[in-house]
């Protein structure tokens, strides 16, 4: 069968365009998290999305797709104001309070998944599938929901790059100037939850950080520039979504959301070796250079003396 044939199926299609739109917001949001060092963001607002799901399970025993989104969101909003806290009013470094907020909302979320686990409620099944991904399950309205948040992502991202810009390169003195530094702080992690949060359907909790973050670190080897590093990662990202949801349509029984995070590790791979300037390959092919010109130039000198 060939790709043509997989393509005409009206599911593949919509899962086609729900995995790049996906890549496509998570690669360009998730430039200005890594260029921030805040690598470890994703995986927290993911894995504090657990919670937030499972309360929402249990509160109402319904496994409604947008209960289950608007529990997360609740959730990774509720992450962010604590690492905001954490980081603002004690000396806990960010990071440190990165891995403290992943902990906590993980550990709970654990727990009450294995509580629902263990309870008398039937209707647990799926619900796991739900946390680790379940692309193929998505339908229209799930990829027309993508379609909106998608693009209101990458709007926001485009009607503040300058502000998003300053704060990930100089947020003293974007204080200094008179920006108002919180707000724009909270407005990046408000988009990068619903980023993540959009992802939890197609990727799942676990893997959702790597989509987020995977795309921005490879399109960071291929240049110097914010904007063209923005426009590759988005580019990476549609890319993962496109291969990862080929294969899983290929080939049978292979889940598409670790195809998807696959497909941007090979591209991370590629993009570490053989990048132009930053790459290993170039960076080893220099350094041969240099060691070649200084030993041509000794040889001259040894030559000269004799």
């Amino acid at each position: 069968m060939s790709w043509l044939n997989f393509l005409q199926d009206p599911n593949t299609r919509w899962i086609l365009l729900a995995t790049t739109l996906l890549g496509l917001s998570s690669g360009v949001i998730g430039c200005f998290a890594y260029l921030r060092k805040q690598s470890l963001i994703g995986d927290a607002l993911s894995h504090a999305a657990l919670p937030g799901v499972c309360l929402v399970f249990i509160i109402t025993g319904s496994k409604s797709i947008l209960l289950f989104l608007t529990g997360a969101l609740i959730a990774g909003i509720l992450a962010t104001l604590l690492i905001g806290y954490i980081t603002r009013h004690t000396r806990i470094s960010q990071d440190a309070a990165l891995g403290i907020t992943l902990s906590f909302f993980f550990g709970i979320g654990i727990v009450l998944l294995t509580q629902i686990q263990h309870s008398d409620a039937g209707n647990q099944s799926g619900l796991d599938k739900f946390l680790f991904g379940q692309a193929a399950s998505m339908i229209q309205d799930d990829v027309i929901t993508m379609i909106v948040i998608s693009a209101i992502l990458v709007s926001v991202c485009a009607l503040f790059f300058k502000e998003f810009k300053l704060l990930s390169f100089d947020p003293g003195f974007a204080k200094g100037i008179g920006l108002p530094v919180v707000i724009l702080d909270q407005l990046i992690m408000l988009l990068i939850v619903i980023a993540v949060v959009v992802g939890l359907q197609a990727v799942g909790v676990v893997l959702m950080a790597a989509l987020l973050i995977t795309p921005a670190v490879a399109a960071r080897y291929w240049t110097e520039k914010l904007h063209v590093m923005i426009m590759i990662s988005g580019m990476f990202g549609v890319l993962s979504g496109v291969m990862g949801t080929l294969l899983s349509t290929v080939v049978k029984n292979m889940p598409t959301g670790p195809l998807i995070v696959l497909s941007a590790t090979i591209l991370f791979i590629t993009s570490m070796l053989f990048a132009p300037k930053r790459g290993l390959v170039a960076r080893a092919l220099l350094r041969a250079s240099v060691k070649n010109k200084i030993r041509v130039k000794e040889t001259g000198k040894e030559l000269h003396c004799e």
